[in-house]
Parts: structure tokens; C-alpha cells; sequence
């Protein structure tokens, strides 16, 4: 993996202050943006770059604009877990807003390339203390991802592998920029901690429901509502919280 921090000075750009492709940003007052538009650097990523390292100082904090972080859990300093998914709707550092300055997980940039809009963690936090519309906006973001990684906790005790990889499928799908997921079997059995044959006969239980069309190293999403009947309980509650937390109501 590659990791950020090593080079990502030589892939930045100044950004305009325009409106963000970053969901969060977007929803927030201009008020509140123009606390963070002055810090904020857009930075581009690449599949397999670390973000945060478990156990690191978090030095920056990072509103993806596109691509998608997946934030593991680390056992043993060596196998990989997957917690929760997040991309353009929300930020990678969220616990620097809960007092904690280290990672609790590694955050890895999956499935396609994509950049960010990077703020160092002391210039958020200074925004926050000028703000508290900022603060809670930033702090309801943190609710919802809480309620995706209860669910996946709950999915992965209760349910079967399909079921679990349909939900997958459908997280990714909201985060990616057309049907098609980049992602191998091995990514995928680390992300639901299985073997890899399980991996392979639950995309070919998928598949035979015309759900999705699985091809080396990618997943096409054919049906999408065949994979919310699959997922069915595994997935609705976090993308509910999401639109009544984050998203503005219509004007």
C-alpha cells in the first residue's frame, strides 16, 4: 500500500472556492464553509493509499470528493478487517472531533482513484471552536458512520455471506461513479473476513439472480434492487440517518 503522508506533497493543487463535490461540505452553511475554504487543499489519491495508520497521529483530515475509504480494523498488526465504507459523504479524521489524536484504525483508499479536500487537524479544530453549527454538522457525520459500523458488526454475527456481500455491493455502489466496483475476490473476503471460496460462491448465488455480473477483478451492478431484497435488513438504517442528519432539506 502506499502511503500517503510519503507523497502526497507532490500531489496537491490550490482549490477555487466554489461549492465542493464533498456531500458534507456541501450541506454546510457558507458561513461554515468559509471557516474551512481558506485551510482546505485538494489533494489526488490513489487505489491502495493509506490515509491513517492505526495507532498514528492523525495530521490531516480528509473531505474525499471521490473514491472510497475503507476503514479497517487491525489484529495482531497484520490482518485487515473492514469496519465501515465511507467517500464523498462524509470525512476521513472523524476522531479527532471526539478528543482522540491517533488513529483507531487504518483508512484505505479502494475500488477507483479519486481526491480530496485536505485540512490539517489543527486548522479543523480551530474552525470548530469558532463554530458550533460546524462542530455539531461534523459531529452528526460521526452518528451516522457509528450506525454503519453497528451494522456491520450485527450483519457479520447474524447473516449469511451473500446476504453480508449483497450489502457490500450496495455500499460501494453509493459511493462509486457509475455500476462497475473494481474489486477482487481477495479484497473482498478481507473485507467480510471469510475464506475466499466463500467469497466465490456467494457472488455466483448473486449472479444467478441477475443482481450483478462478476468479471476478474470487478463487479457490475445489474439490478440494484435485486440487491437491496438480498441485503434487506443489512442495509437502509445508516443511509436513513444520513439524510436526516446530514442533507439539507429542500429550499
Amino acid at each position: 500500500m502506499t502511503t500517503v503522508s510519503s507523497d502526497i506533497a507532490n500531489r496537491t493543487a490550490p482549490i477555487p472556492a466554489t461549492n465542493p463535490e464533498n456531500r458534507l461540505l456541501a450541506a454546510l452553511s457558507p458561513s461554515d464553509r468559509a471557516l474551512l475554504e481558506p485551510a482546505l487543499e485538494r489533494v489526488t489519491l490513489a487505489v491502495g493509499d493509506t490515509l491513517l495508520h492505526v495507532g498514528q497521529p492523525i495530521e490531516h483530515v480528509y473531505f474525499l470528493e471521490g473514491g472510497i475509504a475503507a476503514v479497517l480494523e487491525v489484529i495482531d498488526g497484520e490482518r485487515q478487517h473492514a469496519v465501515g465504507l465511507l467517500g464523498a459523504d462524509g470525512y476521513v479524521g472523524w476522531p479527532v472531533l471526539l478528543g482522540d489524536d491517533r488513529s483507531p484504525h487504518d483508512v484505505v483508499l479502494r475500488a477507483e482513484p479519486g481526491t480530496a479536500l485536505r485540512i490539517s487537524t489543527a486548522q479543523l479544530l480551530e474552525a470548530t471552536e469558532r463554530s458550533d453549527t460546524l462542530r455539531a454538522a461534523l459531529l452528526r457525520f460521526i452518528q451516522v458512520f457509528l450506525i454503519q459500523m453497528g451494522r456491520t458488526v450485527v450483519s457479520a454475527l447474524s447473516h449469511p455471506v451473500e446476504r453480508r456481500l449483497a450489502r457490500w455491493i450496495l455500499l460501494y455502489h453509493d459511493r462509486v461513479s457509475g455500476d462497475e466496483i473494481v474489486m477482487t475476490h481477495e479484497e473482498f473476503r478481507l473485507m467480510l473476513a471469510v475464506r475466499r471460496s466463500s467469497i466465490t460462491d456467494a457472488l455466483h448465488r448473486l449472479e444467478e439472480t441477475l443482481a450483478i455480473k462478476s468479471v476478474r477483478g470487478r463487479v457490475i451492478v445489474r439490478d440494484r434492487d435485486k440487491l437491496l431484497e438480498m441485503a434487506a435488513m443489512t442495509y437502509g438504517a445508516p443511509e436513513e440517518a444520513y439524510r436526516r442528519l446530514v442533507t439539507p432539506p429542500p429550499a
